[in-house]
């Protein structure tokens, strides 16, 4: 797609800005796009119909067989989805024991000062995973409600301790957002600066400032009316550090967002990055190239970057 005819540079805006490494990735084929280095990098397309359901059949698999063997279970969870109440029927089909089961959502949203939405709060993540999934379980097999975890003013600081208190977690869910973000954590946010790669990958939990990018991102979620409204979308989040990824013991993730019922998505070109563009702070979820990691991306992710100008300018 390299135009000759009319040079420039990318927005001093864009997160990343690597020129060659951008053209080389929105050249990567479908066919190639599974190919990686890493052996432990597995990158598997699957049909747009598949990919949420592949998530949720790992989450009900490694609940059921950590109940089986009587052994505690501690996962990272992404943003709540409606699905989940989906999760929790089939637990409560097969009375799947849920005692021992720890989750941590991995991020919420936060005032311009920092403050955390509170749990009673509509929008936020901690309010939809605990109706979505914890209030859906049967009663006699939900995990003590202290055990569900979302941040709060209170165990910011000491979050990522939290998890490695119980062993790290078993395996974290994620997937990029528009700016490559991990969770919450922004490619250009002042609370991520680090020096080098092996210094970023050491940070723990904090409060970050959200890019403007995940702001109109995040404006076409449900829960903000699907309607590009950036000023109902909260200035700043509290998130997991990308320490709690690198030190969990499993790590799964998916590329699948598109816009609903077309082939049209922002994570085309992020998801390229992600998978085959040089591993860096600048684009979070790009720290799973040198992990141990099952990425599934979606067909209409996987589909060749190419211009229709047909659709219109």
């Amino acid at each position: 797609m390299k135009n000759l005819d009319f040079a420039y540079e990318p927005s001093i805006h864009v997160p990343f800005r690597d020129k060659k490494v951008l053209e080389r990735v929105r050249s990567i084929k479908r066919e190639d796009i599974e190919k990686h280095k890493n052996p432990d990098f597995n990158i598997q397309v699957v049909p747009d119909a598949d990919i949420g359901v592949i998530m949720l059949f790992d989450i009900f698999h490694r609940i059921k067989t950590a109940s089986d063997a009587n052994e505690p279970l501690v996962l990272i969870m992404p943003n709540p989805w409606p699905h989940f109440r989906m999760l929790a029927h089939m637990l409560n089909k097969f009375k799947v024991d849920c005692r021992k089961l720890y989750t941590f959502n991995m991020d919420e949203y936060a005032d311009q000062d920092g403050n955390i939405a509170p749990e009673t709060w509509k929008y936020g993540f901690g309010h939809a995973f605990k109706n979505y999934f914890y209030y859906n379980l049967d009663k006699n097999l939900r995990p003590p409600e202290n055990q569900i975890h979302s941040f709060t003013n209170k165990n910011i600081n000491d979050y990522s301790k939290m998890i490695t208190d119980l062993g790290e977690a078993d395996m974290v869910y994620s997937g990029p957002g528009w700016t490559g973000h991990l969770a919450f954590i922004e490619p250009d946010a002042p609370e991520f600066k680090a020096d080098s790669m092996a210094q970023w990958m050491e940070m723990d939990a904090r409060i970050v400032t959200l890019s403007p990018f995940t702001l109109a991102q995040n404006s076409l979620h449900g829960s903000f009316g699907m309607s590009g409204d950036l000023a109902m979308v909260p200035p700043k989040a509290a998130t997991i550090g990308p320490a709690q990824v690198v030190r969990a013991k499993n790590r799964m993730q998916v590329c699948g967002i598109s816009v609903q019922g077309t082939n049209s998505s922002w994570q085309r070109l992020v998801t390229r990055l992600v998978l085959h563009g040089d591993p860096t702070p600048l684009v979070p979820e790009s720290v799973h190239q040198l992990l141990r990691t099952d990425s599934y991306v979606s067909e209409t992710i996987a589909m060749n970057i190419e211009p229709d100008f047909e659709k219109g300018y």
